[in-house]
């Protein structure tokens, strides 16, 4: 086992891949982080680029409830059934893939050292072959789900300007920053009943990260409160193909679009640091601040 973990180290060092992992991460649940996030690959596939949502809030996914559609395999199955990765990816509307999260009780998989090499090895199969995977996190940070969202070239968190939500969100914030510094950090800020109170909200929370922990937020932008976002809930479609035009609609395709303008930071393979992360697990995830 420690030999097939070396050499698919040597492997992933080598590998020039350019594939670039997001995570979308919240404080709390009920934000929209999954409705965004799915909305969010829509609007990078129709600028061009090819792109897969892994939902990794394991049993209680609900990326594919979303799009209207029945998945027979989660990524569990990676593990539980001794599958490939390749057999777990469904298609979805606009030439979207994703991996379901499955549904019903259950938490993150355990991250023994078996099941990250088979990871590893089938995750490694993917470089390249996409633009983007986005992995759509559970809410908040566990000790599993923490370690894809360090070692992911950038994390984008959900928030609404509810004080609760922004509480959260800075938990969240702080906790990334406290064991991985220099992971760039975006926010969107969802459910604005005005682009003035999301606006406010938002720059109130990028002074506070400024003043107590030293950083620079970059913020992606406002999404509206949109009863179109409910409506193409009940018809389990994404709202930017029931309502092109809806303000919601407009809104993610502007966030992405920004998204893509932002310059990108070399900061190495996403493979290289999750299993650098994993094998640090033991020692926890303290003050991890380099990301090279």
């Amino acid at each position: 086992m420690h030999d097939q973990a070396e050499n698919l180290r040597k492997r992933i060092k080598s590998k020039e891949g350019n594939t670039r992992t997001i995570s979308i991460v919240s404080g709390k649940g009920g934000v929209g982080k999954s409705n965004f996030a799915l909305n969010f690959a829509l609007a990078l596939i129709r600028q061009g680029r090819k792109v897969l949502v892994i939902d990794l809030d394991i049993g209680m996914g609900n990326i594919d409830v979303l799009l209207g559609k029945h998945s027979n395999r989660s990524i569990n199955d990676l593990f539980e059934a001794d599958t490939t990765i390749d057999k777990l990816v469904e298609e979805g509307p606009e030439g979207l893939q994703y991996i379901s999260g499955g549904s019903g009780l259950g938490n993150l998989f355990e991250f023994n050292e078996q099941r990250r090499n088979k990871f590893f090895t089938e995750f490694e199969q993917l470089s390249g072959h996409y633009d983007f995977v986005i992995f759509d996190m559970g809410a908040g940070a566990t000790k599993e789900s923490i370690a894809f969202i360090l070692a992911s070239d950038d994390c984008i968190l959900i928030l609404t300007p509810e004080p609760t939500a922004l509480t959260d969100a800075y938990g969240m914030i702080k906790h990334i920053i406290n064991n991985y510094g220099n992971m760039p950090i975006n926010i969107v800020m969802n459910r604005s009943v005005s682009d003035k109170i999301g606006y406010k909200a938002l720059k109130g929370l990028q002074e506070v990260a400024k003043q107590f922990l030293g950083r620079d937020l970059f913020g992606l932008g406002i999404m509206p409160e949109d009863s179109t976002v409910q409506k193409a809930v009940m018809k389990q479609m994404p709202y930017l193909i029931y309502k092109e035009n809806a303000a919601v609609s407009n809104a993610v395709i502007k966030i992405a679009a920004t998204f893509l303008g932002k310059p990108s930071e070399d900061s190495g393979s996403f493979l290289s640091r999750l299993m650098q992360l994993v094998k640090q697990r033991g020692g926890g995830y303290g003050n991890q601040s380099s990301r090279n």
